[in-house]
């Protein structure tokens, strides 16, 4: 389970490795699919001097799992999440769902700029499968699989129309989405910010039990460049 520590480069350098912008130590998504970038040992001086590299000088990106930065660069954001890992989920599909592709990121842009359930791309949807369900056509709910590293693959975008709120729809394409991802000989996983109580309370009552808090940083690279930013 140390790969869950690190679990944003552990895609990186294994499942997601096709996506990989990367440099020696440091590697990060392409800025259309998911905006994190990532390094093999966030103690490792080279491996920052590699981000650097990576995005240019004077350039925002965010990282997973950073307890401090090297001198010269500048924290500018961050937060704070949980990550929960399945120890007991009922993980079953759910005739209802439909696989959601290229075609669809329109509604699910709309879907997501309405519910917030986190960082949503153009391109995230390549990332893994991702499912919905649909009301008289429309995209009511939604969840699918954002990162993927040996052994594990995180549920993400877990989302609800606030007028279908109520009815279980989430809970169906978690374990929907968990059914899958067992089928694999994967075990799932989740993100949350530590702020949405309702949505880690959902979780632990479904199966997810709490492995732990995690922390978000937006930094900014040294230099006086201002390249585009990678957040």
């Amino acid at each position: 389970m140390r790969l869950l520590d690190n679990a944003v480069w552990a895609a990186l350098a294994g499942p997601h490795a096709r996506f990989a912008e990367r440099v020696g130590r440091a590697a990060r998504y392409p800025a259309d699919v998911y905006a994190f970038a990532a390094l093999a040992d966030p103690a490792d001086p080279v491996a920052w001097a590699d981000l650097r590299t990576l995005v240019g000088a004077g350039t925002t990106v965010r990282i997973k799992g950073v307890d401090s930065v090297p001198g010269g660069w500048v924290v500018v954001g961050g937060g704070e999440g949980v990550q929960l890992v399945d120890t007991g989920l009922r993980a079953e599909h759910a005739p209802e769902t439909v696989r959601l592709g290229p075609d669809d990121v329109p509604e699910i842009l709309d879907l997501v700029a309405r519910t917030r359930p986190g960082p949503f791309l153009k391109r995230t949807v390549e990332l893994g499968t991702y499912l919905g369900i649909r009301d008289k056509g429309r995209l009511i709910a939604m969840a699918g699989e954002r990162l993927t590293l040996p052994g594990w693959t995180e549920i993400s975008a877990v989302c609800t129309d606030p007028a279908y709120r109520g009815r279980g729809l989430a809970t169906r394409l978690v374990r929907a989405v968990a059914a899958g991802i067992r089928e694999r000989g994967d075990t799932a996983l989740l993100h949350a910010s530590a702020t949405n109580t309702q949505a880690i309370r959902l979780y632990e009552s479904i199966g997810f039990t709490l492995r732990r808090r995690t922390r978000t940083v937006q930094v900014r690279t040294p230099g006086t460049d201002h390249g585009a930013e990678a957040s």
